[in-house]
């Protein structure tokens, strides 16, 4: 039996996040003895990952802040529990992985690239790219972060590819769930409703959705635009003010941090992302599209790869072809973007179910654990 610790910066509820809890919680424990450490907190997905009988620690380290006692913790675990496979999760979680593989502490190490572009850690990638040979295979989810990495100097022993996955029997189109969402949410059935699931941050460009939101407005009356993600409740001044100048006060539902997603995507017409740069492939558009939603997405990561010909991909920040995309999807027929939503599922059924993804990295681990 392989043990196997997976790595991660936290657990709260991102891309990375989820594919942790779903690789621990789905792991063939025949084979993996799976174990999940977070460098600060065991945020949301702490508890779910335990729910599924996988250990869980915490580091209790704080984001951006160096602490050498991080270290000695993480050693003390390693001894613990063994593992014969380290894969980190984010460039923070990869220099500490880089480290304990480094002072012999771990036999095999992988990486996992989960963005494209960061401008938070550009010191942090600039190391790991110098030490990009050492850990056993990187792991990319999308083929610009590959290159995006190539270019910024990264050369590892070996690359591989495996998309992030979603969960295609539990996420799926669900009429009821639409008449739940919409009652909780306060849109009316016949009003046009559109998703922003992002955690409000520079790479996500809120400023793009939001002008792009007011120029919709003006050519769809009935629409309503959403916001969903750590930082975009009331009380956000940059978001406050620009709502106010933009006149969108009543047009504009700001949520905050949802965990309950799976349950909110049947309710829209529609799911955009606006991104600037950064993203990987993101997993939020291949939840809704397995949820039967159409999505709208500017040219980031690999957006244009996962909606294919399902929807619609953008130039980022350009808030006039973005709400033009929009406005062109909403004036489709019900029907019309229902059979979109269908090509929809049946592409992510294909290429990003759950299952498929989670073997593809039982290969994977079994393979690196395997060399000597």
């Amino acid at each position: 039996m392989i043990t196997l610790m997976h790595l991660i910066t936290g657990l709260e509820t991102g891309g990375a996040e989820r594919m942790v809890l779903n690789l621990a919680a789905r792991a063939d424990r025949s084979r993996f003895r799976p174990v999940v450490v977070s460098l600060t907190g065991t945020g949301a997905m702490g508890p779910l990952i335990e729910a599924a009988g996988v250990p869980v620690r915490a580091l209790g380290m704080r984001r951006g802040v160096p602490d050498p006692r991080g270290i000695i913790r993480l050693a003390l675990i390693l001894r613990e529990f063994r593992p014969a496979v380290l894969q980190t999760w984010l460039y923070h979680a990869d220099l500490l992985g880089l480290i304990m593989r480094r002072l012999g502490l771990v036999p095999h190490l992988l990486w996992g690239l989960q963005c494209s572009e960061s401008i938070d850690t550009s010191i942090v990638r600039a190391v790991l790219a110098r030490c990009s040979g050492i850990p056993d295979a990187v792991v990319t989810v999308s083929e610009v972060g590959r290159l995006v990495h190539e270019a910024a100097g990264y050369r590892p022993r070996r690359w591989v590819h495996i998309p992030n996955a979603v969960d295609t029997s539990v996420l799926r189109p669900d009429a009821e769930a639409r008449m739940r969402g919409r009652a909780s949410l306060g849109i009316a059935e016949d009003a046009v409703a559109v998703l922003l699931p992002a955690r409000y941050h520079p790479m996500k460009d809120h400023a793009n959705f939001l002008a792009a939101a007011a120029l919709a407005a003006e050519a769809c009356p009935n629409a309503r635009f959403v916001l969903a993600g750590p930082g975009t409740e009331p009380g956000n001044p940059v978001l406050d003010r620009a709502i106010a100048e933009l006149g969108l006060g009543g047009r504009v539902l700001r949520l905050g941090e949802r965990r309950d997603l799976e349950r909110l995507y049947p309710a829209f017409d529609l799911v955009t992302l606006s991104s600037a740069f950064g993203e990987g492939l993101p997993l939020v558009l291949a939840e809704a599209m397995a949820s039967g939603i159409a999505c709208v997405a500017t040219d980031s990561g690999d957006s244009a790869a996962i909606i294919g010909d399902t929807g619609r991909v953008v130039p980022p920040r350009d808030p006039v072809a973005l709400a033009a995309a929009w406005v062109d999807m909403l004036a489709l027929s019900p029907e019309s973007r229902h059979a979109l939503g269908a090509r929809a599922r049946a592409r992510i059924q294909q290429d990003y179910d759950l299952a498929g993804i989670v073997a593809r990295y039982e290969c994977l681990y079994e393979d690196i654990a395997d060399k000597k």
